[in-house]
């Protein structure tokens, strides 16, 4: 059973500080450059707390998590950040663009607190598997500041769209806050305090399934601090605040998701040919070739990249490029025989490109063994094509597999099923701002 509960958020006084100055991207998507860029936007940027800087003179009582808490307790005395004053629900509404068109969607959801529950209760389930490096991190965090303020994305399933409903009737009236972001996406937030109206919510979401669509190591990790905290009280109070969590959740039936791919690419291999990886994959693949002149490079690439999408919608189909002018398009010749070759890879798996990239291409025909992949000895991996073409060309890696997304279907198929996907399959878009709300505990 899935329990809901509308809380307190803590959120900027848009009077004291800009939200487009203030709120960040997820802490894992942070980088050095963008924290420079955050910390210079205004001196209560939330990257103070999300993901402050570490200084070589760090001790126990002065580091980076302590930082983050004072930073928090001041910010709330000094009255920039403001507690509401009445527990709510938030539909939350991003208006996005999709990268690389001019196609624009709403992704509609709804944040609130969750009650924590193990996987193994049939309530919460995963698609990827977690590092233990980003759970100590926030764990630290979490001790200290005693605060969630990324955002763990869930999905739901809600054929009727019920609670869709009640979020577009929110949505009608002025926004709570209002932010646009780095990447054109538009994020609003609307405050549902109705009583009636959060146990419509509440009640509609009580027999659904939970899926972790971005957040793994975040849900682990509240999940780590419960149990630290009912060891360390001796009890379970089911009321104690890190029995919950805060959840931003979506129905997986909407239109408003993306999911973009994860391109890979691969480099430091002895003696690779791409004649013979071509020989080799032939053993699988069917493949074609789209050769281009210099400065025809453009119009063979989108030829390229509408077959890659075309073939894909009724069969797999991985893109390849190694430079010398073509691209290359492997379409698998016999799906049948997929239970022949990987007969410990479940059917599920078996209709992911992704699986047959790693299984059968980087292993089978480069030799890529999945404790390599998991090292990143040979494979990294880039959010756009071109970014991946583009390694290729300056000689950073040897050759870039471009892949189609994988479907919203094959995540929930998965992760109902108990399995996970390999290391980086999925890339939900747009984020979910870290600050735009805050549950503390």
């Amino acid at each position: 059973m899935a329990e809901m509960f509308p809380f307190r958020a803590v959120r900027y006084d848009a009077c004291r500080v800009a939200l487009e100055n203030a709120v960040t991207q997820p802490y894992d998507k942070i980088t050095s450059e963008m924290q420079e860029r955050y910390c210079d936007a205004s001196p209560y940027n939330f990257i103070s707390i999300e993901k402050g800087r570490s200084f070589p003179a760090d001790s126990p009582e002065n580091n980076v998590y302590t930082r983050a808490s004072r930073k928090l307790e001041e910010w709330l005395a000094e009255g920039v950040l403001l507690q509401d004053a009445a527990p709510a629900i938030y539909a939350y509404f991003q208006d996005y663009k999709i990268l690389g068109t001019n196609q624009r969607l709403v992704r509609r959801g709804f944040i609130a607190l969750g009650r924590l529950a193990d996987y193994d209760e049939g309530v919460v389930f995963r698609h990827e598997h977690t590092l233990t490096a980003p759970k100590v991190d926030r764990l630290d965090l979490l001790r200290h500041a005693r605060a969630q303020s990324g955002q763990l994305f869930m999905l739901y399933d809600d054929p009727a769209r019920r609670i869709d409903a009640l979020l577009d009737e929110a949505a009608k009236l002025t926004p709570t806050a209002e932010v646009r972001d780095e990447y054109d996406v538009l994020h609003r937030i609307w405050a549902i305090s109705d009583p009636a109206k959060i146990r419509q919510i509440t009640a509609a979401m009580a027999d659904k399934k939970l899926i972790i669509a971005d957040g793994h190591h975040r849900y682990e990790t509240a999940l780590n601090y419960r149990n630290e905290r009912r060891a360390k009280d001796r009890r379970i109070d089911p009321d104690a605040p890190h029995e919950k969590a805060m959840w931003t959740c979506f129905n997986s039936r909407q239109d408003g998701l993306t999911i973009l791919p994860t391109h890979r690419v691969v480099r430091n291999l002895a003696g690779f040919s791409l004649e013979a990886f071509l020989k080799a994959a032939s053993k699988y693949f069917d493949w074609y070739a789209y050769p281009f002149a210099a400065g025809e490079r453009e119009e063979s690439l989108a030829e390229f990249r509408h077959d890659l999408q075309r073939r894909g919608r009724s069969g797999h189909t991985i893109g390849i490029y190694a430079g010398i002018n073509v691209f290359y398009l492997l379409v698998l010749r016999n799906s049948a025989e997929m239970e022949r070759l990987l007969p410990d890879v479940s059917p599920a798996q078996r209709r992911l490109d992704v699986v047959l990239l790693h299984r059968l291409l980087l292993d089978k025909c480069l030799g890529i063994t999945p404790e390599k992949v998991a090292a990143e000895t040979n494979v990294t991996y880039e959010r756009e094509m071109e970014a991946a073409i583009n390694a290729v060309d300056r000689a950073a890696a040897q050759i870039a597999f471009l892949l189609n997304p994988v479907r919203v279907a094959q995540v929930v198929e998965i992760a109902l099923a108990g399995e996970v996907m390999p290391q980086k399959s999925t890339d939900f878009y747009p984020k979910l701002l870290s600050g735009l709300c805050i549950y503390r505990m």
